[in-house]
């Protein structure tokens, strides 16, 4: 009977101890929320600024309607947003292929010291913001579609050679040690070994990349880098509101081929 009031006692305890952790669980995600909301949007917002409610209505009223007159000067730059994101992309695959190599502990030739390199390559490309890999080469460049292709291309390595790393590291041992056993070399580990198990995840995170890019692409152009992100800064610039609108609406269509030729791709080839 002793036994059973101690296992009963200990339940009680164990069940109080995960209440009490979720108390201050919750405790402290509403205090970290209250205080985000008070120091973020109370005090660092201009609420003399804003206005009224009429006043709001009245802003947003003037990105109603479209601007018909620059619909054909857009088809270029939605073009030119869709090869940026398609030329981004390959560029990037291209790239990542070296450091995805050097990034996986079970192929990578030089050891620790590749493979931290390697990760640090990914670190930084995901690190940067494609709009600031944008203003770094319409500097080093010029205007135009260049910058906007190479800050795709430097902003995918991360996330392309990172799946694929991990994928090598993923594969499946025997394969590659039958190889290794048969005098093969690292050439034909990759190839034979390795490449047949980690391509419909390679080509996966292609399409998927691609796919983010053409929304990336859509807002090159505000730092210069061509696009349909060029044309929406000349008219937010102009204050043609209804131009604007117009410009987005271009943005959403483009995505929403994005996403219809992206589903095609997965279904078809993966």
């Amino acid at each position: 009977m002793s036994g059973y009031n101690l296992r009963a006692e200990d339940y009680t305890k164990q069940n109080f101890s995960k209440i009490l952790k979720k108390i201050i669980f919750y405790t402290v995600a509403i205090l970290v929320i209250f205080l985000s909301v008070y120091f973020i949007i109370i005090l660092d917002t201009d609420w003399h600024r804003i206005g009224s409610g009429e006043g709001i209505l009245k802003q947003l009223s003037y990105f109603v309607g479209l601007d018909f007159k620059i619909m054909p000067y857009l088809i270029k730059p939605a073009f030119e947003t869709f090869l940026m994101a398609c030329l981004g992309t390959m560029l990037g695959l291209i790239m990542s292929l070296p450091v995805a190599w050097l990034g996986a502990k079970n192929v990578t030739p030089l050891g620790l010291a590749s493979f931290s390199f390697a990760r640090m390559l990914m670190t930084i490309s995901r690190s940067v913001h494609e709009i600031i890999w944008a203003l770094i080469f319409v500097g080093a460049v010029g205007l135009g579609a260049l910058p906007g292709i190479l800050a795709l291309a430097f902003r995918s390595v991360g996330f392309i050679s990172k799946i694929i790393s991990e994928s090598i590291e993923g594969a499946d041992k025997k394969p590659i040690e039958a190889i290794r056993a048969a005098g093969g070399s690292g050439f034909d580990v990759m190839y034979y070994g390795i490449i047949p198990q980690i391509l419909p995840t390679v080509i996966g995170t292609i399409i998927f990349e691609w796919d983010i890019n053409i929304r990336r692409s859509a807002v090159m152009g505000l730092v210069g880098a061509g696009g349909l992100g060029l044309a929406f800064f000349r008219q937010m610039h102009m204050s043609n509101y209804p131009g604007v609108t117009t410009v987005i609406m271009f943005i959403v269509g483009l995505i929403l081929i994005g996403e219809v030729l992206s589903h095609y791709l997965r279904k078809r080839i993966i």
